[in-house]
């Protein structure tokens, strides 16, 4: 049986969803991600072992999350089935970069007369994880062709041009802790951006 402080838990979340679902209360949204923000980047950082990957997947989940608040029933914690959204998140993360093999037929050799048939991996996506992938750069540029620079630009930088730190501090003739500061800025924006207009990603 569930303690009353999870029961009040379960209530005051479900009314934020309300508001948030409901009647678009940006207060709702924001309360929702200031208490479940930090411990979701957690989970996932301890998913991933990459904070840039954590990150980017708090993002994704909280979109996705948003997007999805009628289906979320107070039989269970918000945190939950927040969570829930987030393992999934992690598990499409690993499914959009896992890499195909394929069979290199020069590279055999022969152990006690068996023909052993070595894989490389061929570093391209199958033709559905590839239009996934094209799905989703397409809904995040809508959210991001919405931020004004700098913060746009930056984001531009680091994951559509794939440049490190070090290159868009050299690219801008920016300190690299301005980099850090503007990236994480920008990050905010995009939730921002997610939880007002609920776009699914």
């Amino acid at each position: 049986m569930e303690s009353t402080a999870t029961q009040e838990r379960i209530a005051h979340d479900y009314a934020l969803v309300c508001d948030a679902r409901d009647h678009g209360s940006n207060k709702a949204y924001a309360d929702l991600m200031a208490a479940y923000r930090e411990p979701l980047y957690l989970l996932l950082l301890r998913m991933t072992h990459n904070t840039t990957t954590a990150a980017d997947l708090t993002i994704e989940t909280f979109g996705k999350a948003f997007h999805q608040l009628h289906r979320y029933a107070p039989t269970s914690t918000f945190s939950s089935w927040l969570y829930s959204i987030g393992t999934h998140t992690y598990i499409d993360h690993l499914r959009r970069n896992r890499l195909e093999t394929v069979p290199l037929s020069a590279a055999q050799r022969r152990t006690d007369g068996d023909v052993v048939e070595y894989q490389i991996p061929s570093g391209q996506p199958n033709p559905e994880e590839a239009m996934i992938r094209i799905e989703r750069d397409q809904s995040l540029k809508q959210v991001v062709d919405q931020l004004r620079d700098p913060y746009r630009q930056i984001i531009r930088l680091r994951y559509y041009d794939d440049l490190s730190y070090e290159e868009i501090a050299h690219r801008l003739q920016i300190p690299i802790g301005t980099v850090k500061v503007r990236l994480s800025r920008a990050k905010d924006l995009l939730l921002s951006i997610i939880s007002r207009k609920k776009v699914e990603i």
